[in-house]
């Protein structure tokens, strides 16, 4: 082995540079990993590229609000005319009660 080596014309970064994509550090929630985790190892991809994606989707704003609780209650107090509702609770109530 030699004593000395030349760096100085040496390059530093990633020995295959990947064009469009960088390399960084980040802090997500342990739950938030975890979940991206299972979910890549259902589909058989990395979890990285499912983070990726999903942050590709939230950023074009073209991917679908996800279905809460809250979503769908509020769909259907737009969607069903409160008067339908309250008829059909109270008829469903009395059929019940007539059994």
């Amino acid at each position: 082995m030699r004593a000395e080596y030349d760096f100085s014309k040496a390059k530093r970064g990633a020995l295959i540079p990947s064009k469009g994509k960088t390399r960084i550090t980040i802090y997500i929630d342990d739950v938030v990993l975890e979940a991206f985790r299972s979910r890549a190892e259902k589909t058989g991809s990395g979890y990285q590229t499912l983070m990726n994606e999903a942050l590709k989707a939230y950023l074009s704003g073209s991917g679908e609000r996800p279905i809460t609780e809250s979503l769908l209650r509020q769909v259907i107090r737009e969607e069903v005319p409160s008067s339908s509702r309250l008829t059909k609770r109270s008829s469903g109530r009395s059929q019940s009660s007539r059994r």
